[in-house]
């Protein structure tokens, strides 16, 4: 296996525009007034995101997968986003052990 300078230099680059990304929103939020309407939408993001993330599986696979999402999706209202993942990786590991 070789290693290949565009690829390190592009690795490297998509490293440091999430480094970049992450902490210029830390940075931001400090001289952002917190209502009680942008923190609700700030907390909306994450179960945002893991339906994002979700969705294409839940309409391109088979019925374990779906149902996996539907009860991914219902647990994320209620439980932290980490929960979540866990609930819906056992859920459509289960559904697929029983043969769904």
């Amino acid at each position: 296996m070789t290693l290949d300078l565009n690829i390190m230099i592009a690795i490297l680059a998509m490293a440091a525009a999430t480094v970049f990304t992450r902490i210029s929103g830390l940075v931001l939020i400090r001289h952002v007034e917190m209502d009680e309407r942008r923190r609700a939408a700030i907390e909306a993001i994450p179960p945002a995101v893991l339906m994002a993330v979700i969705a294409p599986t839940a309409f391109a696979t088979g019925w374990a997968e779906t149902l996996a999402c539907a009860v991914t999706a219902i647990v994320a209202r209620r439980l932290p986003m980490l929960a979540s993942v866990v609930v819906g990786v056992a859920t459509v590991a289960l559904l697929r052990a029983v043969g769904l």
